[in-house]
């Protein structure tokens, strides 16, 4: 039971550090109405650079979605959907328990079970891959 308390701190901590990292770039970029639109910024319009800095976060636009790194080292890794969600997946949840300053270091089959206990908080919009609900 342990370890599925573990992981279950570790996913809200993902969570909650895509709320900091969607507020700080907010407050850096105005016109940023969701995290979303960074590959935008990037792509269309190449108002920013793919990569950078944002407030206490470096920055690295890839394929479909940015990951943040924070001045900690703790690494969010996240992709958008086609509608501007953010999802993540197990790896990236490991990922991320794996930089913080104290590592933690669970199974995908207790991220797994953590992520969909957390449910209406997130949506599993496919296996193995979460989406913080609206």
């Amino acid at each position: 039971m342990e370890r599925v308390a573990a992981a279950r701190e570790l996913v809200l901590g993902y969570v909650q550090a895509l709320n900091a990292i969607g507020e700080a770039m907010r407050a850096a970029i105005p016109s940023l109405e969701r995290p979303a639109d960074v590959l935008d910024l990037v792509r269309s319009r190449r108002i920013i650079s793919r990569s950078g800095r944002v407030g206490t976060y470096c920055y690295t636009v890839h394929g479909a979605g940015c990951r943040f790194i924070s001045d900690d080292g703790t690494e969010v890794d996240v992709d958008f959907t086609a509608d501007g969600s953010e999802a993540f997946d197990l790896w990236r949840l490991r990922l991320y328990g794996l930089s913080l300053p104290e590592a933690v270091d669970v199974t995908d089959e207790d991220l797994r079970s953590a992520a969909r206990s957390l449910q209406p908080l997130l949506t599993e919009v496919r296996p193995g891959w979460f989406s913080v609900a609206d």
